[in-house]
């Protein structure tokens, strides 16, 4: 077989045609790769978050702690497993399921790689693609709010209802935003079929400006469309509840969230789906902005880089890079107030990429119409032009003037706690009585007569 087949990309053709081994290999894949890339991520973390705060870390179980992550897994297996007495049984036990299964079920459609030979079958390194398979990644990562609402729900107790209420007023907040973002990408490729995303990536557009100078310009769309890209990736820390937006199991407030009253395996799958879904996210990410299996430069430069199983090395390669991205936050940026958060999903992405995608739209229809490349980036800079001259002179709102100490007093409403006093000075107790005793100065002169050798006087003592 020869390298420029094994360099084709895969069309929606070449799905459908694999025989039931081949589908049952790939399937496989998917899951170790889900599994393994879980087990390493937790490691993974708990390093790099060690060698930011300047500490050894896992250095214990295994070459460089790689095996503790397996013996933490064993343990929280053999755990005592406990149900709450309130709890709905049924929906208590597969809850953990659900939040598992969505995260693992979006690798589907992922691609992994190009056209590649396994066992002399020609046959795309992904598991399958349909015609709107992004929304296929949609759907799996709305349905997993279901297991985080359900787990809080049927434990019958107050915080983990309040946990997983939190969770899916926060999954749908952010899932508009990423919905929006990929609006530009369909716009831009012209498909929703992630293996058709990859290959619209692979040619890099260029850009005339005024018909004079000829420039190349990249085909990743983390770049071509960086506004979408940002929101994008920010919104998925949001949806896989990564800090700093770990607002459902925040343990400052609701304990340990939707999570409190599980245990043993269960608490584990639910523990390990955060993972799972994080590793997921980076390869959409990947597959959607970063180019997917294509190399980067300048390793495109070499032929042979994107053909037979090179690609699946810079797939991990990015994926792993988005995850450091994931835990570098962690390890960086406090948590957000619950208001804050909510606040930057509905009034700022929100917001920001209406804007955008009317803004590509408009150049989207420019560069369809019959203009001149003069007059066309003529009407670009003047959009660009109005939008910044409107967010400059935008009218603010005027703050009021602060108010002193006494006003903030005076406004206090009847039945408040009592403030201490102003000068820090506290009075003394009225319930408290003391016994104040005079007494006489003491005669402490060495030598003198009258004293004894304790500087008492005599006639005291």
């Amino acid at each position: 077989m020869n390298l420029a087949y094994l360099a084709q990309d895969p069309t929606l053709q070449d799905f459908g045609k694999d025989p039931w081994w081949l589908v049952l290999i790939k399937i496989v894949f998917a899951f170790v790769f889900a599994v393994l890339a879980t087990l390493l991520g937790v490691w993974f973390e708990r390093r790099v978050v060690a060698r930011m705060a300047q500490r050894p870390g896992l250095n214990q179980i295994g070459p460089f702690g790689l095996l503790q992550t397996l013996a933490d897994g064993l343990k929280m297996a053999f755990k005592e497993d406990i149900l709450p007495k309130a709890a709905d049984k049924v929906v208590y036990f597969f809850a953990p399921t659900i939040s598992v299964i969505s995260a693992v079920t979006a690798l589907s459609v992922v691609p992994f790689g190009p056209m590649v030979s396994i066992f002399g079958e020609r046959t795309p390194l992904q598991v399958t693609d349909v015609s709107v398979a992004v929304l296929v990644l949609l759907a799996c990562s709305s349905m997993g709010v279901y297991g985080i609402v359900l787990g809080g729900w049927a434990s019958g107790s107050t915080y983990p209802l309040l946990g997983g209420l939190r969770s899916s007023a926060q999954m749908i907040s952010y899932e508009v935003a990423m919905g929006l973002s990929i609006v530009a990408v369909f716009m831009t490729a012209g498909t929703m079929s992630t293996s058709g995303i990859v290959a619209a990536q692979g040619d890099g557009t260029r850009l005339n400006l005024f018909g004079v100078v000829d420039l190349p310009a990249p085909g990743w769309y983390a770049i071509l469309l960086l506004p979408s890209f940002i929101i994008f990736f920010i919104s998925t820390v949001g949806e896989t509840n990564r800090a700093p937006f770990d607002l459902p199991e925040a343990e400052s407030e609701l304990v340990a969230g939707f999570m409190t009253e599980y245990s043993s395996l269960k608490f584990a799958l639910f523990m390990l789906s955060e993972y799972v879904a994080m590793v997921t996210m980076s390869a959409v990410t990947t597959t959607l902005f970063l180019g997917g299996w294509r190399a980067p430069w300048p390793i495109s430069l070499w032929e042979g880089a994107n053909s037979g199983w090179w690609p699946l090395l810079w797939f991990m390669g990015k994926v792993i890079g988005l995850v450091f991205i994931f835990i570098w936050l962690r390890g960086t940026l406090p948590r957000l107030r619950y208001d804050q958060f909510m606040r930057l999903g509905w009034k700022v992405l929100l917001p920001i990429n209406l804007v955008w995608i009317l803004v590509l739209a408009g150049i989207r229809t420019l560069q369809k119409e019959d203009l001149g490349e003069t007059t066309r980036y003529t009407i670009i800079a003047g959009a660009v032009l109005v939008v910044l001259l409107l967010t400059l002179l935008w009218p603010t709102k005027k703050q009021p003037p602060p108010r002193t100490l006494q006003e903030k007093v005076n406004r206090r409403p009847a039945g408040s706690f009592p403030l201490p006093p102003m000068d820090l000075q506290v009075p003394p107790s009225p319930r408290t009585k003391r016994a104040v005793a005079e007494r006489e100065p003491a005669n402490v002169g060495a030598g003198q007569p009258g004293t004894t050798g304790a500087g008492h006087d005599e006639k005291e003592v």
